[in-house]
Parts: C-alpha cells; structure tokens; sequence
C-alpha cells in the first residue's frame, strides 16, 4: 500500500515536471540488482524451483506483482525530478517478468521498453536493458557468452547495447553481472578475471573500429573498484589523469561515502556495482560529459539492521522471512550533461 501510496502521489507531478525533448540538457542511467526477480512458473532447464508457488519462498502472484511494483518505485525515485533514460538491470528471469514491469506498473506511463537475451546461467537469471525511445534509439544488441576453459559451469551473459542518445551521439553500453564469491573469494577470483578479460576483448574491438567511441560499462562485479579484476585484467582507471587504459571507474568516490556502499554483506558496506566509462567522454570534442557515480541512497530502500548496526537494504526476503522489499543491493545512477 505505500507503494502505490507514493507512485499514486508522485507520478502526476513527475509527468508535469519532465522536461521536453527539446530542453534536455542532462540524461541520467540507473543500474539495478533488482535481486531475484522470478516469475511465478517452475521452468524445468534452470533451478528456480524455491521461487514458485510450492517451493521453500512461496513465491506467488501477489508477491511478483509487489515485486514489480517496489522495482518500478526504485526507478522513477533514482533521479530526483528526472527519469532515467536507460536502466541496466540484473538479476532477472525472463522476458515476461520485464513485460509485467513495463505495462502493468506506473513505468507504462513513461513508454519503457526493454531488451533481454536468455543466458546459459544456472538459477536462468540474466541482465536487462529498459530505455525510454525517445531519450535512446537502439542500433543494435547481442548477448555476449563468457566460457570458463576447462569448466562446464556456466554464468550471465554480458548484455551489449548500442544506440543514439538524445539524437546527439551513439554510445554503447554493457551490462555485466560478474560471478559471485559464492565458494570463497579466493576459490573464485579466476572467474572474475576472466569476466574482466572478455570485457576488455569487447571494449578493445569498439575502440578500435572508433577510437573516439563513448562507452558506459555497468553492472554487478562482485568485485570493489580496487580489486584486481577490475585495476588489473579490465584496466580500469581511478581517474581520467594520466589513464592509458582508455576506461576510468567513476565509481571509486562511492566506495569512499561514509557508512555507504551497493551491497552490505556481514555487516559491512562495500561498492561491488559500478559505472566505468571511457576516457573519449573528458575529450573538449564530446557531446556529453560525465559525473562521478553515485548511490541512490533512500529511505524506503532501507530498513534497520537488528544483527548489526545501522540501516541495511530492505530485501524481498531476509532469510526465509518475506518482507517484501526491494533488493539485497542499492541502485546506482549516472548523469551525462550535454555541453
């Protein structure tokens, strides 16, 4: 009911408040671990079976339809009185979850669409991309496979977007949700590195063709921006000063935020979602420019943390318990200015 509380008070003066195409000086993108967003039916080729009806979370229409609704929430308040031209999201079952969120929720009212590819992972959870056609024209996509060699355990595809933003400029996205630590950080790192490593392939093959090529990498990594994933196989810079890399994570003054991050594990924050851009968007010649990242820090997104101390984020389920919030992780948003 605050749910619909806030979309119902709120949503008639965003829509006055959105400016016209024409006066858009500033477009924001948003990337959110919206956390097990499953539909309610048991598909046979992939584990969801704890998210159906008789599985262990009772998972059932009434709680996907709150689900939908608290993820269409988190994206219409990311951005103040703006809305996010483009949204990367992981963590999402299928094309149907993505129908129901795009015309059955206040999101219809903005005209979201999506794209979405299958991936080979194991619990059938995938990375999405929603954008507004007005503010995005998409040029192309395709899923990106990552092999583990001498492995037959699989992951999440990397989601590849490429479109023309505002009419002004082509940029190209990717969308990543790196391997967990599920089994140890250490057990697992070779996995992320190799995460890193088709990344880069895919970054270096774009800049190549158009060096002057803007790029806006996001996603989960499972990794903080000072690991060696992220500094060493992707070549992620801290900053835009003296990086041969071409790639700058704008994301590093977030890990620096007090007592804030994207994820708190054992009662620690840490920033393990982030943006990472190229360095083509601080040349004098690019349309836009970027701000640092930041974290969408609000209160519904939270809830207090009685095992430690503070606020933690408002999830779905906290164990087995269903407290119908939001997600394990909090979003992150990006502002690119038009000069």
């Amino acid at each position: 009911m605050r749910t619909l509380f806030f979309i119902g008070l709120w949503l008639p003066m965003l829509l006055m408040a959105y400016p016209s195409d024409s006066a858009r000086r500033t477009y924001a993108v948003v990337f959110y671990n919206v956390e097990n967003f499953f539909d309610t039916e048991n598909d046979s080729l992939t584990s969801d079976d704890e998210f159906t009806p008789d599985g262990l979370r009772h998972w059932n229409k009434f709680r996907l339809n709150q689900k939908s609704k608290n993820i269409a929430r988190t994206i219409v308040s990311s951005c103040g009185w703006s809305l996010p031209s483009v949204v990367g999201l992981c963590e999402v079952e299928n094309e149907l979850v993505l129908k129901n969120l795009c015309r059955y929720t206040p999101l219809k009212e903005f005209n979201y669409k999506f794209i979405h590819y299958d991936s080979p992972d194991s619990r059938g959870i995938d990375c999405a991309f929603l954008y507004r056609p007005s503010d995005f024209e998409i040029l192309y996509s395709r899923p990106v496979r990552l092999v583990f060699e001498k492995s037959s355990s699989t992951t999440r595809d990397i989601l590849y977007v490429k479109g023309v933003l505002g009419g002004d400029d082509t940029l190209h996205f990717f969308v990543n949700h790196w391997p967990s630590k599920y089994g140890g950080g250490a057990a697992t790192i070779g996995r992320r590195a190799a995460a890193a490593r088709l990344l880069r392939s895919l970054t270096d093959s774009v800049i190549g063709f158009q060096p002057s090529a803007k790029i806006i990498i996001m996603g989960d990594f499972n990794d903080t921006p000072d690991d060696p994933s992220l500094i060493e196989q992707l070549g992620a810079c801290q900053s835009f000063e003296n990086c041969s890399s071409g790639l700058v994570n704008v994301s590093h003054k977030m890990a620096g935020s007090l007592g804030r991050g994207s994820q708190k594990f054992n009662g620690k924050w840490s920033v393990i979602d982030q943006f990472i851009v190229s360095t083509s968007f601080y040349n004098m010649e690019s349309v836009y420019s970027v701000k640092d990242a930041e974290i969408v820090w609000e209160d519904f997104l939270l809830t207090t943390d009685e095992t430690y101390t503070g606020k933690r984020p408002f999830r779905t389920y906290h164990g087995m318990k269903y407290e119908g919030g939001f997600s394990d992780h909090m979003p992150i948003r990006l502002f690119l200015k038009k000069k």
